[in-house]
């Protein structure tokens, strides 16, 4: 029998607020089945997958899987309108329920109304999202199913203080009515935080221990708040400015936060380790300005996906495609990939 890696994995309190993406974008990953088997071995319990692959959504019944499913942009236009977006959720969703456990559904990933290859997609985002929820509304999926988007960080204007945090005035027309309708529908935004690309933009003013979660102690003091990580202070920010916007009940979860292990400055297969397992260690705590208030967050990715561009891209997994983990990962104290650790059994078949 070939020789496969099993990592059971005993999670704690800031592990189980992890999950982590799927991405498909190479030629050598894993069948569907084993993918899912890999997440299962290591008690991942939430996965986030940016379409709605037959495959893959086969393999995760009856698996426990929590499951962010991803609406394409090339699909956007489509669902705007009702007809092909009841017919998407018959298709990809209430026939997999209730045996996939689907969390959410983002419809669209980083649209922009204004720059970029999305801003003529930006017109379709909200009908969608409406016409999405109605379908799921319809299919008495409501209370277990909540539809949003994905955003990023490029639409502030600032975030700097994190209490100044502010949307840029030019996006506000697009994403004011999709923050109202969250707020309306009780859905989470989603949204894609990343201090590496953060710090790489601004290394002359942030360090590296910053970004890594391990300064020594506060860099950042914004009134009565002191912020010791980039991310905090990045999550924060957003935080503010979705208050700005009349979203200040709104939940933000972290739909995809990572670093990469090579390809770029300061990408190591140490940094990524630190990187990776102190954000899982940090989640369970909050921020300065939501202290104690637990961040569900997915990290990025599940392999190196060597279709990707730049080159940095591919190498943001956390296994390699033959699902052998990249680096030992701690969670909650424990240790994947590191036999020294007693709660963790290692087993070779």
């Amino acid at each position: 029998m070939a020789a496969r890696l099993y990592l059971f994995v005993l999670f704690m309190a800031g592990s189980q607020l992890t999950g982590v993406c799927y991405g498909m974008m190479g030629n050598n990953l894993p069948k569907a089945t084993e993918v899912v088997e890999l997440y299962k071995s290591n008690n991942i319990t939430r996965m986030r997958i940016y379409d709605p692959n037959q495959a893959a959504l086969q393999a995760l019944k009856s698996s426990g899987i929590e499951v962010l499913l991803g609406v394409p942009n090339s699909d956007l236009q489509a669902l705007a309108s009702s007809s092909n977006a009841n017919s998407w959720v018959q298709k990809n969703v209430k026939s997999f329920w209730p045996d996939v456990k689907f969390r959410y559904i983002s419809v669209g990933n980083e649209v922009s109304p204004n720059t970029g290859a999305t801003s003529n997609l930006a017109q379709f985002v909200l009908p969608a999202m409406r016409n999405i929820h109605n379908a799921i509304s319809s299919a008495g999926l409501n209370d277990h199913i909540k539809v949003s988007t994905v955003i990023d960080l490029s639409l502030l204007g600032n975030s700097f203080p994190p209490s100044q945090g502010a949307f840029r005035g030019d996006i506000r027309g697009y994403l004011d009515p999709i923050i109202d309708f969250l707020v309306e529908t009780k859905a989470p935004l989603l949204a894609n935080i990343y201090p590496y690309f953060s710090y790489v933009g601004n290394s002359g003013e942030l360090s590296l221990k910053y970004a890594l979660f391990t300064a020594p102690g506060v860099v950042v003091q914004d009134g009565q708040k002191g912020y010791r990580n980039l991310f905090d202070a990045m999550l924060d920010a957003l935080y503010s400015a979705v208050e700005k916007a009349s979203g200040a009940q709104l939940q933000i979860v972290v739909s995809e936060s990572g670093w990469p292990s090579e390809g770029g400055t300061k990408t190591s297969i140490d940094n990524a380790k630190t990187y990776s397992s102190n954000l899982i260690r940090h989640v369970k705590g909050g921020t300065p300005k939501k202290l104690g208030k637990a961040i569900e967050t997915y990290l990025f990715a599940m392999f190196d996906e060597n279709q990707k561009q730049p080159e940095l891209e591919k190498h943001f997994g956390l296994f390699y495609p033959n699902q052998k983990p990249k680096y030992p990962l701690s969670f909650g104290g424990e240790t994947i990939g590191d036999d020294s650790t007693p709660k963790i059994c290692m087993f070779t078949f």
